[in-house]
Order: C-alpha cells, then sequence, then structure tokens
C-alpha cells in the first residue's frame, strides 16, 4: 500500500531561465578570463578561468539533467529519470576534483619557473569576474536547496567569488610589491578551496546512489516512531532512502496487534510519518503474521 504523492522529480520547480542567464554570463566572462590570464602571465587567473569552466559544465550538466528529469515514467525506468541529476551532480564534483589537482601542478611547476604578471590586468579582469559571480550567485541563491544540481552550481560559483577576491588581493600584492611568487600561492589556494565542498558534494551523491538514508533522518527513530503507533506489534524489512535529495522513500513490514484494523493502523503510521519526518512517499505491507527470520525481527 502507498501513500503520498508519486511525482519523483526533484527539479519542477527549478528555475531553467536563471541557470540560462548564469551559463551565459559565465561562460562569456570564462573565455575572456582564459585569455587575459595568458595576456597577463596570471596563472591564478588561469585557475580561476578554469573553474568557471567548471562553473559552465556544472549549469549546463544541470540543464541537461532537469531535460532529462523532467520525463515521465515508463516500463523500463518506473521511478522516472530524476536520478539523472544525482549521476550528474557526481560526475561534475569528480570533475572539479580533476582541475583542482592540475591547478596544484602547475603551480608546482611556477615555483621553479617564475613568470613575468601585467598586475594591473591581472586586477581589471578579477574585479570583473567577481561581478560575474556575485551576479550568478543572486540568479541561484533562491533555488539551490531543492536540487543537488543546482547547489553544485551555486557551490562553485559561491567559490569562484572567493577566488576572484584572491586573485583581487593577489593582484594588488604583485603590483606594490613585485613578488609574482603570490600569484602562484593565489591558484593553489583557490585549488585548496575545491576540495571541501566537492567531497560534500560528492558524499551526498554517493549516499543518495547507494540507496542510504537521507541526512537528517535516523532509521531507528523512524522505526520507534512506527512501532509505538496504537496497534502495531513489531516492524521488520524496514528501508528508507532517496530518489534525489527531496525525495525520500520508506518501505517496511508492519505486523498488526491482535484485533487491529489493517487500514486504521496504516493510515495512522502514515501520518505519524509525515507529521514527523516529512515522508510522503511510504510503501507499508501490514502483516497479522510476520514473515520476517526470527533472527531478523526488531
Amino acid at each position: 500500500m502507498m501513500s503520498g504523492d508519486h511525482d519523483h522529480g526533484d527539479m519542477k520547480n527549478t528555475p531553467v531561465s536563471r541557470l540560462w542567464m548564469a551559463l551565459g554570463l559565465t561562460s562569456a566572462f570564462m573565455v575572456a578570463e582564459v585569455i587575459g590570464g595568458f595576456v597577463t602571465g596570471s596563472l591564478a587567473l588561469i585557475s580561476d578561468a578554469t573553474h568557471m569552466l567548471t562553473d559552465a559544465m556544472a549549469l549546463a550538466i544541470a540543464l541537461v539533467a532537469i531535460k532529462v528529469g523532467r520525463r515521465p515514467a515508463d516500463l523500463l525506468r518506473t521511478y522516472g529519470y530524476a536520478r539523472f541529476e544525482i549521476l550528474a551532480a557526481a560526475f561534475n564534483a569528480l570533475l572539479l576534483l580533476a582541475v583542482a589537482f592540475y591547478i596544484l601542478y602547475e603551480a608546482y611547476v611556477r615555483l621553479f619557473q617564475p613568470q613575468d604578471i601585467a598586475s594591473l590586468g591581472m586586477l581589471g579582469i578579477a574585479v570583473i569576474g567577481l561581478l560575474v559571480n556575485l551576479t550568478s550567485m543572486r540568479l541561484l541563491a533562491g533555488h539551490k536547496d531543492g536540487s543537488l544540481n543546482v547547489k553544485g552550481a551555486y557551490l562553485e560559483v559561491w567559490a569562484d567569488m572567493l577566488g576572484s577576491l584572491g586573485v583581487i588581493a593577489g593582484a594588488v600584492v604583485i603590483w606594490l610589491t613585485g613578488w609574482t611568487w603570490v600569484d602562484s600561492l593565489i591558484a593553489v589556494g583557490i585549488g585548496f578551496m575545491v576540495f571541501p565542498r566537492t567531497w560534500v558534494l560528492l558524499k551526498a551523491c554517493i549516499n543518495i546512489l547507494l540507496e542510504g538514508v537521507p541526512p537528517g533522518m535516523e532509521l531507528a527513530e523512524v522505526e520507534l516512531a512506527i512501532s509505538t503507533v496504537p496497534g502495531v506489534a513489531s516492524v521488520h524489512d524496514l528501508h528508507l532512502w532517496a530518489i534525489t535529495q527531496s525525495k525520500a522513500s520508506l518501505t517496511a513490514h508492519v505486523v498488526l496487534e491482535e484485533g487491529a484494523d489493517a487500514e486504521t493502523v496504516r493510515r495512522a503510521v502514515e501520518l505519524r510519518l509525515q507529521e514527523k519526518f516529512d515522508l510522503h512517499h511510504t510503501t507499508l505491507q501490514m502483516e497479522r503474521v510476520s514473515c520476517a527470520p526470527l533472527e531478523r525481527i526488531h
């Protein structure tokens, strides 16, 4: 028996127009920053431009994921295609890690092969990059908590904003002191900013793909909540997972107490799950006699 709505999509309210606007801004400036990085000789700018590339790819992947994820369920994909978003977000996280390692390697090489840097040109480009990042963040901020892909894109733009601030500071220091090694230091700092946020995103994706218990929920608490509903004797074969970030699902076998009405108990269990855990997609099998092996009965 199932309850709740059955829309498995995670992105029905995702702002497609805003994603397109952010993608356009990011892509246009990325090209300008790559050119500026080579002209000024700044690895920090190239590092920031590389992150801009991952931003653009994250936004593009999000748009593709939205289109695919909105396809209806069919005979082969009974949950629909919403989980494509999770696969895309995981790919994006892995790509970002690869880019970070490349920047660290390039910075290491430049420590032994310093280059002349046009600090004023570097400064001007970084200021424009900061404005582009702030605009993109504003476009995505209101929708980042409803989709892992949009969240991933937002986090990348956020890191780029910090990167732009770092490049601005580095350009000022180089202009005042002539210390060109600061450029490599800033590039390394931008690279290291990637790791913690990328790990958070990748960990969330892996948990969903492995059918893990959604963050903020404890399986023992859910089991206790079901077990204490009047008419419930015991619970077994309890599974709690998420199709996408905002679509948790639960299945369980509920053993009834003698004389309890199955439909009344089922509705009571569903109501408790909805009120206590915001769980609206549940499948409950009501049993008079437990079908679980003795060692599995909770």
